[in-house]
């Protein structure tokens, strides 16, 4: 599975393009992580902005968008695919860098790997 994958909303997640998520609870698979506090759809380079809060410090992080499994409108949730620790020790969250392909490298290899959806 090609890294780049990992900056794309999967088929069956259930996002739909132009849907706005930021305020949406983020749960990972095993409990709460935050809100989305920023949602981008740029071509190759899909993601979310979650302010953790209190639970690692008040920082934000970065998901790619491949990581969401699941978008729940009516829950006003968004479900991903990887633990709290996973989350936790994935890489800095850089708001200057943004769509920078080096920047974008390092979340390739840490979440790329981890990918387990299919792509339709």
């Amino acid at each position: 599975m090609s890294a780049s994958r990992i900056w794309e909303f999967r088929s069956e997640s259930g996002h739909v393009s132009g849907t706005d998520l930021v305020g949406f609870h983020v749960e990972a698979t095993d409990g709460p992580v935050g809100k989305v506090d920023k949602h981008s759809e740029e071509v190759g380079a899909s993601h979310l902005v979650v302010d953790t809060g209190p639970w690692i410090f008040g920082t934000r992080v970065l998901l790619p968008a491949g990581t969401v499994a699941r978008v729940d409108q009516h829950e006003k949730k968004v479900y991903v695919d990887r633990t709290k620790d996973e989350i936790k020790n994935g890489p800095a969250f850089d708001p200057t860098h943004g769509s920078d392909a080096d920047y974008q490298a390092g979340y390739d290899a840490y979440y790329g790997p981890f990918y387990v959806g299919p792509f339709l």
